[in-house]
């Protein structure tokens, strides 16, 4: 029998769900989303203590060409157990998640079929149980329980249930009691605001909440939804993707413009001048957003971020940062973890556009930022401000490369490791400033007339990678910086070097 251990991909399943591209064979089937599912339902049955036929779980799915396939398979495989199954449609991420809180569904648990901004041609499965999004642990359960499953037929029982009718009216409530209008119904009647949705599952944000609420949402682009992605990737790290989202604010003369991913777990932004708010400006502005809620609360980032983001958030906001591993649920779980020591932390974000906040059961929540974006957007607009006004103190990003190194041996977890102990003491033997407490890989930051910026070097979660960050604050420090990287580097002959 196939290895489903090999579908693993973090705290998610991952797969090649249909022929397409050259050279990637299909693994992930609705016959294995069968199995999957059987595995989800005995797993979910053991830790609530409930019996299978107790059990109420729902299925979604984004607007990829196999989700009915991922969804049929998993649904079928879930009743044949004897669980109660709803059947979402198409919905967001976080909308599935929120089946679980909702007094209207309370599920025990949900699925979402999701690749997040993978290519069409692939496929995964997100879980979620009463303590949110599950753990990479418990995806190894699930998977090698479903390794001693058969596929199983079952007469289809699954009820429909519109989910997504929940999620968007509690993002709706959440806008109208954040503004307090006169217009208590309407409280975006003043605002334009363009969504690009990528063609993924996002749409209904642009139809079903800002319109709703009195916005004008005209200049907005690929709402439909539409698996093959014919536009450009659903993906907010993409410069294309960027790109577009900028021509449709600036096109549009709109005051704003929100961008999501497939799934709608993710978001960036461009302001009415065309400013992208994403990677560092999208942590910024969110924390600028929350920081009079949570004074000195400290904020939880991935690795990749820029000294001038921590200037701005400890300088500017007078918060805290705190540097973690990439991976939304890493960075997720260490302010969770921070929470429960005592120490304020609001927000667990990272420069992909994954953010989660206290406030919203730490589900990293793309249209939820959005909407805490609206509120700050419509407020300051009362006040003849403009949204820009909250991150005005941030330094703008001089010059910023990154290098993905290519390891080269099969052991290349322990061979990226030594490389990492070598780099570090390297850098300390030239008097290099090495950043302490750097939970992934090393930092190494310059402050002098020669050379300013910063470089991170690090291990890739899955890859055969060594990827590495570099920012310089002046013309030409990018490339002084990659110089004295690739002098720390020399000699490791299975690191395929800059």
């Amino acid at each position: 029998m196939d290895n489903l251990l090999k579908l693993q991909n973090g705290s998610d399943i991952r797969g090649i769900a249909v022929d397409g591209v050259e050279g990637e064979k299909v693994n992930l089937t609705g016959d294995i989303a069968n199995r999957v599912g059987q595995g989800f339902v005995e797993w979910l049955s053991k830790k609530t203590g409930k019996d299978a036929k107790d059990l109420r779980i729902g299925v979604g799915h984004d607007s990829r060409i196999t989700a009915d396939a991922m969804k049929n398979g998993a649904m079928a495989g879930m009743e044949s157990k004897g669980a109660k199954v709803y059947d979402c449609g198409l919905v967001s991420t976080p909308s599935m998640f929120m089946t679980i809180v909702f007094p209207e569904t309370k599920f025990d648990g949900s699925i979402m079929i999701t690749a997040s901004h993978l290519p069409f041609n692939r496929n995964g499965l997100k879980f979620f149980d009463q303590d949110g999004g599950l753990e990479s642990t418990d995806i190894k359960d699930i998977l090698t329980i479903a390794q001693d499953c058969e596929v199983a037929e079952t007469a289809g029982k699954a009820e429909t249930f519109d989910s997504l009718s929940l999620y968007t009216e509690s993002l709706c409530e959440k806008i109208k009691a954040g503004v307090a209008a006169e217009d208590y119904d309407h409280p975006l009647a003043d605002l334009h605001v363009v969504v690009d949705a990528g063609n993924g599952a996002g749409g209904f944000f642009a139809e079903r909440v800002l319109a709703v609420l009195g916005a004008d949402i005209s200049g907005s682009q690929f709402l439909e939804p539409d698996g093959m992605f014919p536009n450009h990737i659903p993906n907010p790290e993409n410069a294309q993707a960027m790109e577009a989202i900028k021509n449709a604010v600036l096109d549009n003369k709109a005051d704003l413009g929100i961008i999501f991913d497939t799934d709608v777990d993710r978001m960036s932004a461009v302001l009415s001048d065309g400013s992208e708010v994403n990677r560092d400006s999208i942590i910024a502005m969110m924390a600028a957003i929350i920081a009079k809620d949570y004074p000195g609360g400290t904020i939880v980032t991935d690795s990749v971020t820029s000294d001038r983001l921590t200037r701005f958030l400890e300088g500017s906001l007078g918060m805290k940062q705190h540097r973690f591993k990439r991976g939304y649920k890493n960075v997720i779980n260490e302010s969770k973890r921070l929470n429960d020591e005592g120490i304020v932390s609001p927000l667990a974000i990272e420069t992909s556009g994954h953010g989660a906040l206290s406030e919203n059961y730490f589900l990293d929540d793309g249209a939820y930022m959005a909407v805490k974006l609206l509120i700050a957007a419509a407020l300051a607009k009362k006040e003849g401000k403009q949204l820009q006004s909250f991150i005005a103190a941030l330094e703008p990003e001089f010059e910023s490369k990154e290098y993905r190194m290519k390891l080269l041996c099969e052991d290349f977890k322990t061979y990226g490791q030594d490389v990492l102990k070598k780099f570090e003491e390297r850098a300390n033997e030239q008097g290099i400033y090495v950043v302490p407490n750097s939970y992934e890989g090393i930092r190494i930051s310059f402050d002098s007339d020669e050379v300013k910026g910063w470089a991170l070097l690090r291990l890739s979660l899955h890859d055969p990678l060594m990827p590495l960050n570099i920012e310089g604050f002046r013309e030409g420090d990018c490339d002084k910086i990659a110089d004295i990287v690739r002098g720390l580097l020399k000699d490791l002959d299975q690191l395929d070097v800059l």
